[in-house]
């Protein structure tokens, strides 16, 4: 029997999914994740164009938007704590618990930010509360990512778990869409001292009310098939943070690294880009939004078709392949900017995005599949965290020191060109999916088959 014969009859073998269960649950990550996103990318985008001059003025516009992008940083270095406290309650409450609070903890933080008074009006303390904030929304989302991606691919069949765990990965580019959409149309029905004074404020306002509409999703949604067979088997972690350590850490290595390349390129080429456009370049804000739009409007295609491809083919190979590109896409990419042709620069963020799809869109499943079920909330969250301080959250200040300190692209190439090398080397320590784990935990969800036991307490191969 050939592997594809083999894989036939395994998923003939595994219990059917739900399909309507299954739908509504992909609907929840997708809607969730991308209002979630749309918060996090409405403060990236503002950090770029406005929170410099706010927030941080200074006689030297390139200091302004360091400091506006330490605040950005805050949202990634808060992460890890909303991986270990919501990680380790959505092992042990449920999924769907953790995701409501985390759907309410970063709406708030955005709305709130709307209503900031600048340092104009209350000085030092407008930065103050502004970091306070961005801190609020990276615990958020930092408990967020790891639930949204379980939510899908553990309701579905576990040999498309590329297609379905995608859900969540679509949602940073849809967020991303509407953050610069709602910022370009301001900016275009605005003057540019409206903008400033108050237009940016009424994107995060606008989050109070796609909040609303994502909670009323959630709360609708039963619990996942596996964690209610972890309850029914009593086979729930007491501690998964020091499990995941002590038991896999193997896996969260693997993990941690394969997100890094993806991290750095998707802040290359949505945040840090439009300031290289602006303030490098000399293109108008506008056009800049405009060519991180295109972008990211493809990858809502293009990001669940890579999830797809890597059912169908070899999910690590595949990532290998993105991984290689990213790092050679950046020394083509400069050259083209720096034409200053609008079109160049369009193509490059395109291809660019349509990359980082190759790796964003295996990514959830590649991540999940390297934890076993009982900890997969915990280790996938830290996972996603943790990789995030040493990958998205200093990316954007490095390209800016780097930038301002020798004048040239080439440095920021052979960052993202070293990053690309970190994520092969986690690709390559990584495990290719161990299915029967999850179809028994859905066969006990169902009354049928045995306890789970112990047969999935280490994961095979560590």
């Amino acid at each position: 029997m050939d592997n594809e014969e083999h894989r036939s009859a395994q998923t003939r073998a595994a219990p059917r999914p739900d399909r309507g269960a299954l739908l509504r649950a992909f609907v929840a990550s997708l809607t969730g994740t991308s209002l979630e996103w749309y918060d996090f990318a409405v403060y990236s985008a503002a950090s770029a164009l406005v929170f410099g001059q706010l927030f941080f003025p200074s006689a030297d516009p390139l200091t302004g938007t360091l400091l506006a992008f330490s605040t950005y940083a805050v949202g990634y270095v808060s992460r890890p704590l909303g991986g270990f406290v919501f990680g380790r309650l959505g092992d042990v409450i449920g999924r769907k618990k953790v995701l409501v609070a985390t759907l309410m903890l970063i709406g708030t933080a955005t709305l709130l930010i709307g209503l900031l008074p600048t340092q104009a009006a209350i000085g030092p303390a407008a930065p103050i509360l502004l970091v306070l904030l961005r801190f609020a929304q990276g615990v958020g989302v930092g408990g967020e990512w790891g639930g949204a991606v379980l939510l899908t691919s553990e309701y579905g069949d576990s040999h498309r778990r590329g297609f379905w765990a995608s859900a969540a990965q679509i949602g940073p580019p849809v967020g991303n869409l509407l953050a610069n959409g709602v910022l370009a149309a301001l900016g275009a029905l605005l003057s540019e001292q409206q903008f400033l004074a108050w237009g940016w404020r009424i994107a995060f306002l606008l989050s109070g009310v796609l909040v609303v509409f994502g909670l009323w999703i959630r709360v609708r949604l039963e619990e996942t098939p596996v964690f209610r067979a972890l309850e029914a088997s009593g086979d729930r972690p007491e501690a998964p943070v020091r499990e995941v350590f002590t038991t896999q850490p193997r896996a969260l290595v693997a993990a941690i690294l394969s997100r890094v390349a993806p991290d750095v390129l998707y802040a290359m080429f949505t945040v840090f880009v439009l300031t290289y456009a602006t303030e490098q370049l000399g293109l108008p804000r506008g056009k800049a939004l405009a060519a991180v739009l295109i972008g990211s409007a493809l990858q809502i295609v293009l990001i669940p078709l890579a999830g797809a491809l890597s059912d169908r083919w070899n999910r690590r190979r595949m990532y290998l392949g993105g991984a290689v590109a990213a790092a050679a896409w950046p020394f083509v990419f400069f050259p083209m900017a720096d034409s200053g042709s609008w079109g160049l620069l369009v193509l490059g963020v395109v291809v660019a995005l349509a990359i980082h799809s190759l790796l964003y869109g295996p990514q959830a499943a590649f991540i999940a599949e390297q934890f076993t079920p009982r900890l997969r909330y915990t280790g996938s969250s830290l996972a996603y965290t943790l990789a995030g301080v040493i990958g998205g959250a200093v990316a954007p200040l490095l390209f800016t020191v780097l930038l301002g300190s020798f004048g040239s692209w080439l440095p920021l190439a052979l960052y993202l060109a070293g990053t690309a090398v970190v994520t092969i080397v986690g690709v390559l320590l990584g495990r290719d999916p161990a299915h029967d784990e999850d179809e028994e935990y859905t066969r006990l969800a169902k009354g049928a088959g045995r306890s789970p036991g112990t047969m999935v307490r280490e994961a095979p191969g560590r």
